[in-house]
């Protein structure tokens, strides 16, 4: 049974003249006896916390940087009107305030056997699912001087997805796999390595194209046409370990990871092809098969509640995992690091195997903090940070260039520039039919 301030300030008022013109005990029962009584009829009078009901609706799921709002509908099943002051208690990382005034707390008047509805707004800071803790409830009483206090749990989930920045690049990569599929307006027409149909020989036509067996059947010159293989197979592995937790710009490793992986699922579900997500550092954290179109919402939605381990990653069963997830020959998409002792130690011992079976991309994210310090000048200081940069520029190059020996492609780009240059490799790989 909370007090109020204004009782406090009430029993103040009252004991201060009766402590300096006649200070006694009777002078202070005159005084407390009647604030006594009238807080016990406020207390009586004040809404019970326990008999009132709530329920929640709104958005389930949101992308990171956007607004999710959540109604929670307040019920006063009570004969007494509710005056209270409300807080809907969130995780910090879910952003949570109130619609109307942006507090994190409300007062609410319901009129007995009626209901309300509040509006909380979420601005989440980190992907995964945010989740309420309780609803806490200081009913007052008419006179506003004392409270009745309690606390209600009202589940619900909100599902913070990857933002997907680099959708901002699917539809000029769109536009090139349809200069691929021969399906623009263009005069030129797209190469591939699947039989797609004939057509009359026109000419500038490479007469290589042109096939014997049916310009035999007819009178006119009939030429082969062919588009970019279709139906093939896409395994993008996420390297969960340690190295995904360090911070390359303002986000981790994983995240601009993820944000390539994305761009690279939706583009090749458009092309036709069969995307699966595989997420491992020593076990598997998330697994995803899917195909088409539809792949992006499942993988979107297993890497919501992904986050970097810290550990460090077993090569041999990352390995193990992806041969397992990819039987038949497979384009392989590795996102993971080029530092040093984890890609020698690691990586290097177990490409070959990958490599043997199915074509394989490394991709991996480059500080641009170390690029910033590279091209640092001016001070005895800025040159031993342009020094250690140009060092570790170095190595990466050189990992490149082993990763290249054992017969993978390396992709080795900034965050914002990584999405865009893995979507690159893709279509120049699959215009030359080596997927």
């Amino acid at each position: 049974m909370p007090l109020t301030g204004r009782a406090a300030l009430l029993a103040a008022a009252g004991s201060l003249p009766v402590g300096v013109l006649a200070p006694s005990w009777a002078g202070m029962l005159a005084v407390n006896a009647p604030l006594s009584l009238a807080i016990l009829c406020d207390y009586a009078l004040a809404a019970p916390v326990r008999s009132l009901g709530f329920t929640r609706s709104g958005d389930t799921s949101v992308r990171l940087g956007d607004s999710a709002s959540v109604q929670l509908t307040v019920t006063n099943s009570s004969r007494r009107r509710l005056r209270a002051e409300l807080r809907d208690a969130w995780s910090p990382s879910s952003g949570a305030s109130v619609a109307e005034t942006g507090a994190s707390r409300q007062s609410v008047s319901v009129a007995a056997g009626e209901a309300r509805r509040l509006t909380m707004l979420l601005r989440p800071t980190r992907r995964g699912d945010r989740v309420p803790d309780r609803v806490t409830v200081r009913s007052s009483g008419p006179l506003g001087l004392v409270s009745r206090q309690g606390y209600h749990r009202v589940p619900w989930s909100v599902r913070v997805f990857p933002p997907f920045s680099s959708r901002k690049h699917l539809p000029s990569r769109l536009a090139r796999l349809r200069d691929l599929d021969g399906r623009t307006s263009t005069l030129s027409r797209g190469q591939g390595t699947e039989f797609d149909s004939l057509r009359p020989y026109v000419p500038g036509d490479d007469t290589r194209s042109i096939d014997w067996r049916a310009t035999a059947r007819q009178t006119a010159v009939a030429v082969r046409t062919w588009r970019p293989e279709r139906d093939r197979h896409i395994l993008i592995v996420l390297d969960t370990g340690r190295t995904s937790a360090g911070r390359v710009g303002d986000v981790p490793r994983l995240d601009a990871a993820m944000d390539a992986a994305l761009l690279l699922t939706a583009l090749a579900g458009r092309a036709g092809d069969q995307v699966n997500l595989l997420a491992y550092d020593r076990q598997v954290r998330a697994q995803v098969r899917a195909t088409g179109t539809g792949a992006l919402g499942k993988v979107v939605d297993a890497m919501a509640t992904l986050e970097p381990e810290l550990v460090e990653t077993d090569p041999r069963g990352m390995s193990t995992a992806a041969l397992a997830a990819a039987p038949k020959r497979s384009l392989i998409v590795l996102l993971t690091t080029l530092d040093g002792a984890p890609t020698e130690e690691g990586l290097l011992t177990v490409l070959p195997q990958l490599t043997r079976r199915h074509t394989v991309i490394v991709a991996a994210v480059a500080d641009p903090r170390v690029e910033e310090m590279a091209r640092r000048r001016g001070s005895a200081e800025a040159v031993y940070e342009a020094a250690a940069a140009i060092r570790t520029q170095t190595q990466r190059l050189l990992i490149s260039e082993r990763l290249q020996r054992h017969g993978a492609v390396v992709v080795d780009a900034l965050p914002e520039s990584l999405a865009p240059a893995l979507a690159d490799v893709y279509l120049a790989l699959k215009a030359a039919g080596r997927l």
